[in-house]
């Protein structure tokens, strides 16, 4: 007995952002919808799960293989054929998206960018403390990286709302862009040469977090033009990654409205907020 064709419309995330099944995750993608990651079950070869792979990176979607168990403790419906998207909360911005932020305002360049931050506690943390800042933006990797989740979000308090946040394939590349646009690259590290104190972050500036364990990787830290660190008083020797964000934006915010340095005092960029080597 022949089966009626079935339509299916595009299936939308639940609260919790999670988009489960075969055919709810290919019409996800043909609707476009914004989607953070996609995990497969790992060492499926059917085809179906090879094109919705195939599918998603074609259209720059980061793709994981993850054993069963691991799809299995995610599903909510314990029916997700092997494969669970999970939808971002809104779509990402280009980092020529923040740096025309600032110029909108008028306002020398002031970004976040987040080295691996795994925690979406903690990602949407220094994305709420970035905005609060007025910060222009947070730029995170697609790789190995939280990304605009509902977890993120909630936690942001509603700050992924009003601020852009950008995904690139590669933050050392992005890094030499920024300083190609006249960006200063300051590194939170706790054995950074510079105090926070001593840093000045007047100027076009990009503020690099490092993750949680490990802090900035080699490549990364490689491209920052000063390590600053943040004075520890007590036993012990680091800060939470959110908190040392928040520490670092609120020195610039500090700095920023005291005006510009008085003459003859050191400067780091040009009279047009450029850098100056």
């Amino acid at each position: 007995m022949r089966e009626d064709k079935k339509t299916y419309r595009p299936v939308e995330a639940e609260a919790d952002g999670l988009i489960e099944g075969r055919n709810a995750v290919i019409e996800a993608l043909r609707a476009g919808t914004a989607i953070d990651k996609i995990y497969i079950a790992r060492g499926e070869t059917d085809a179906t799960l090879g094109h919705i792979a195939s599918t998603a990176r074609n259209r720059g979607v980061v793709v994981a293989e993850a054993d069963r168990r691991k799809l299995d403790g995610m599903s909510r419906t314990k029916s997700h054929q092997g494969v669970i998207a999970i939808a971002a909360v809104r779509e990402y911005a280009g980092v020529d998206d923040i740096l025309n932020a600032a110029r909108e305002k008028g306002e020398p360049p002031l970004v976040v960018v987040c080295d691996e931050l795994s925690d979406p506690h903690n990602l949407g943390a220094v994305i709420r403390t970035a905005e609060c800042a007025g910060a222009h933006g947070v730029i995170i990797p697609k790789r190995r990286s939280a990304g605009l989740t509902a977890i993120v979000a909630k936690t942001s308090a509603g700050a992924v709302s009003y601020l852009p946040v950008a995904r690139v394939p590669n933050l050392t590349a992005v890094l030499k862009e920024l300083k190609e646009e006249g960006l200063w690259v300051f590194g939170a590290a706790a054995d950074g040469g510079t105090s926070l104190y001593e840093a000045d972050l007047k100027g076009p500036a990009a503020i690099v977090i490092g993750s949680e364990g490990d802090g900035m990787g080699r490549l990364v830290r490689e491209q920052c033009d000063f390590l600053v660190s943040i004075p520890m008083k007590g036993q012990l020797n680091s800060l939470n990654a959110s908190a040392a964000a928040a520490i670092v934006l609120y020195e610039a915010v500090r700095q920023r409205a005291e005006g510009p340095r008085k003459a003859g005092s050191q400067a780091l960029w040009g009279e047009e907020g450029q850098r100056s080597e």
